[in-house]
């Protein structure tokens, strides 16, 4: 298989906003942590950006240091409660650069290289016990390979854990800049996901995703 020059980066989480997404990018410390990212090798802006849709649910799990509460994982198979797939922003990004973005999410320094030839192939590869260290390839857009990454457990067999008001306050405004949703459609996208049913009341979540 050829050597492909570009991905787009799926992100469905907080990095869906663009000014979170630079910190992995450019570098620095995000406002209210104290984690810092050193940044890409390259730090060019990528090269487009998109919407996408991914085939597969959405769900919130593990406890974030960053974030002090679940954070947002990808499930490559549809689930009752999300019929419409997962909300994503696709950024087109090197090679390099994605390895970059994967490495920061590890708490790992950038610079390695990543094989992507096995992913291509075979869709799903797990690279490691990370939480986001399990490749996804998830179709293409504009002749492009999609891939984004998940955590290597099954979503039934972990516990859904609450997110944070910050975290989520980041995930809705990414969906608002990436989507051009609004408030009543990113409270109904959000209200059924694990992690967020029962632990969420609607109008609380209302009130926090509201401009």
């Amino acid at each position: 298989m050829a050597a492909v020059p570009y991905v787009w980066y799926a992100a469905y989480g907080s990095n869906m906003h663009a000014a979170r997404f630079d910190f992995y990018r450019r570098g620095g410390t995000p406002p209210g942590t104290s984690h810092t990212y050193p940044g890409f090798r390259d730090p060019t802006p990528p090269a487009a950006i998109t919407a996408l849709t991914l085939r597969g649910s959405l769900y919130f799990a593990w406890q974030s240091p960053v974030w002090t509460g679940g954070v947002a994982f990808y499930a490559d198979r549809p689930a009752a409660s999300r019929p419409t797939g997962v909300a994503a922003r696709g950024y087109l990004l090197t090679v390099d650069q994605f390895a970059d973005l994967q490495a920061q999410e590890m708490y790992r320094e950038p610079g390695g290289d990543l094989d992507l030839a096995r992913v291509l192939a075979e869709g799903t590869v797990t690279l490691g016990a990370g939480r986001y260290e399990t490749l996804v390839h998830a179709g293409t857009e504009d002749g492009v390979p999609v891939l984004t990454f998940t955590a290597p457990w099954a979503p039934e067999t972990v516990a859904p854990q609450r997110p944070s008001a910050r975290y989520l306050s980041m995930v809705g405004a990414g969906l608002r800049e990436s989507h051009g949703w609004d408030t009543d459609r990113i409270v109904e996208y959000l209200r059924v996901c694990p992690g967020v049913v029962d632990r969420w009341e609607v109008p609380d979540l209302r009130a926090l995703l509201k401009t």
